[in-house]
């Protein structure tokens, strides 16, 4: 199997350096290029073609928040993973609605950084539920100013439906198909089917275009189930 393809973009070369040792060391990931700032990691982007860019968000010229909106647009095939200093949501949510499909915090243990990329890399989403709830809240604002103003996102079926509730209440795949008494490959299955009904490309995507386009609404979701689980461990 391909390994899976990885670039760098950080304004630090140290940073690089280490992230760098990192991914080739994991087996299944190498580095293809480092960009040192958002315009960089665009047109580097373009020519290579990762599987998955590490993003800093705070780099000269052109943000890391504003390259990921761009890789994001111009190639959707290309996964972006941030890769903050601090990881509140005031800093990780931008990120995240530009088009990441998750957040890693520069301490991040080795194993750590690698599971994200193979992650974000498969499709799914790297990020806590802690952070789901914050960003469904950071939505809801924009949901009232829109309502009514685009149109109606293509009907999903009543378990296409729960899987979408499952994932904005922060559940993994497993965990959905214990919930909903399913073999966790039938869950993948929904999942994708709504991923292809909206054109999104993952976890992530799935669940902003749901606030926004009012599949579901914030008021009816049980916000606190995934951060009281993150609490237990």
């Amino acid at each position: 199997m391909e390994p899976i393809r990885v670039l760098i973009a950080d304004d630090e070369a140290l940073v690089r350096h280490a992230l760098r040792i990192f991914v080739d060391t994991g087996g299944d990931t190498t580095v293809v290029g480092e960009a040192s700032d958002g315009d960089e990691a665009l047109a580097l982007a373009g020519r290579l073609r990762p599987d998955v860019v590490l993003m800093d968000l705070q780099m000269p010229r052109v943000s890391g928040i504003e390259a990921t909106r761009l890789i994001t647009a111009a190639f959707p095939d290309v996964r972006v993973l941030a890769v903050t200093t601090f990881s509140t949501e005031r800093h990780v949510i931008p990120a995240l609605r530009a088009g990441a499909s998750g957040y890693l915090v520069k301490d991040t243990d080795p194993d750590d950084i690698l599971d994200a990329i193979r992650e974000v890399a498969a499709g799914r989403s790297a990020m806590s539920p802690r952070l789901t709830r914050e960003l469904i809240l950071s939505l809801q604002n924009e949901t009232e100013q829109t309502h009514g103003a685009s149109p109606a996102p293509e009907a999903l079926t009543p378990r296409e439906l729960s899987v979408v509730r499952a994932i904005a209440q922060g559940r993994s795949n497993a965990e959905i198909a214990r919930e909903l008494h399913l073999a966790e490959p039938t869950v993948k299955a929904n999942l994708g089917r709504v991923m292809t009904k909206w054109g999104v490309r993952d976890r992530v995507q799935v669940l902003i275009y749901a606030i926004t386009k009012h599949v579901l609404e914030v008021d009816s979701l049980d916000l606190g189930a995934g951060e009281r689980r993150e609490m237990n461990g």
